[in-house]
């Protein structure tokens, strides 16, 4: 519609990881004019995986795999090689290139080089005090790990860390032959890059949470990277609050173009020119726990974050509520919520009311796994 061709190589929309990769996994076609589904060898040596907990499956489990080979055979780099040909074919017109990494997903793969990296005996989990899960809800707990740690044990764990590592630094490696592959095309000066992922991950933080699917903000946290040609704040951090609501208006107001009605979000082309620009930004994250041996009945998780606090609650406050402090507490050991004071107080009477208007702290009532 505005002259701008479209493409997607790789993992953008949801996916069975890795059993879908490959594949167009739950894509959206009508986004696309062009789909390229890559398949290396992190899946022809999926049976040479290690995982710590074999009554799951691999895409649940901590599972890890020091490959042999080089970046290229793996699916993630051969969607960056096949996303710089693209870049390469379209480098005269104007387009829109989404490529989605599978890494660091489980099952953490990466050639052998990048755990070499992170040397076992450097690897150490995360700091939590004694007693630190006693102010924390029960509903506040991933379903998918319920169980300290898995109850695995240390090297376990910092085996698990060091491979997480290193998919990181795999992928970060594939960002930067992108990165390369703009500068030796003549496209860096013309091109927006937005670098972001779906949530963010938890390493064995409050004694023990695993992977993602909570409030706190190690999950609902998340990397989000924008360079734009001609902004000021290119390369200079912003610890302004924003969502990815944000990023559909920002690209549209860089790109000229006229936004549809009702959009949500705003555009953080301010920021990107001034990253302390004020701002007074708030993100939102829901959660829904399913019923389990734990909760009799589903609970929704509902969170609103300010540059200062975090304010949790768990169907509504009946299976909980969580105040935390990040001027003072950023790892969000202290519940304020459990013994508040008159600042505490008067803090969730505000911020619920601010979530009230964003985020229903209701079970839905269509179907849910």
């Amino acid at each position: 519609r505005n002259g701008w061709w479209a493409g997607r190589v790789g993992k953008i929309y949801h996916y069975n990881v890795p059993a879908s990769i490959g594949t167009d996994g739950f894509d959206d076609p009508p986004s696309w004019q062009k789909t390229v589904n890559p398949k290396g060898r992190d899946k022809t040596d999926e049976a040479l995986i290690f995982n710590a907990e074999p009554h799951r499956k691999i895409s649940a489990a901590l599972s890890w795999l020091a490959a042999d080979g080089t970046d290229e055979e793996q699916t993630d780099g051969i969607i960056t090689t096949e996303a710089i040909k693209l870049m390469a074919q379209k480098r005269d017109q104007p387009f829109f290139l989404g490529v989605g990494f599978f890494r660091p997903h489980t099952p953490y793969v990466a050639p052998k080089k990048y755990f070499a990296m992170y040397p076992l005996k450097d690897m150490r989990l995360p700091y939590a005090p004694k007693g630190d899960r006693d102010d924390i809800p029960t509903a506040a707990f991933a379903h998918n790990c319920p169980v300290p740690h898995y109850n695995l044990d240390e090297l376990t764990l910092r085996k698990a860390l060091q491979a997480y590592y290193a998919t990181i630094s795999f992928v970060d490696a594939q960002v930067g032959r992108l990165m390369t592959a703009l500068d030796e095309l003549k496209l860096a000066d013309n091109t927006i890059v937005v670098l972001w992922s779906d949530h963010g991950y938890h390493l064995g933080e409050h004694n023990g949470i695993w992977q993602k699917r909570t409030l706190f903000e190690q999950s609902a946290r998340s990397p989000l990277i924008i360079r734009a040609p001609g902004m000021k704040g290119n390369g200079t951090a912003s610890t302004r609050i924003v969502e990815f609501v944000d990023i559909y208006p920002t690209l549209t107001d860089l790109a000229g173009l006229k936004n549809p009605k009702g959009l949500e979000g705003r555009s953080l082309k301010p920021l990107l020119q001034n990253p302390l620009a004020e701002w007074n930004g708030t993100a939102i994250t829901q959660v829904l726990r399913p019923a389990d041996k734990r909760l009799p009945k589903p609970v929704m998780g509902r969170s609103i974050r300010t540059a200062r606090w975090r304010y949790s609650d768990w169907a509504e406050g009946k299976s909980g509520v969580e105040l935390y402090d990040h001027a003072s507490d950023p790892m969000e050991f202290n519940n304020l919520a459990l013994k508040p004071d008159a600042e505490a107080k008067a803090v969730m009477q505000r911020l619920r009311k601010l979530l009230e208007k964003k985020a229903s702290g209701k079970v839905p009532t269509t179907p849910f796994n």
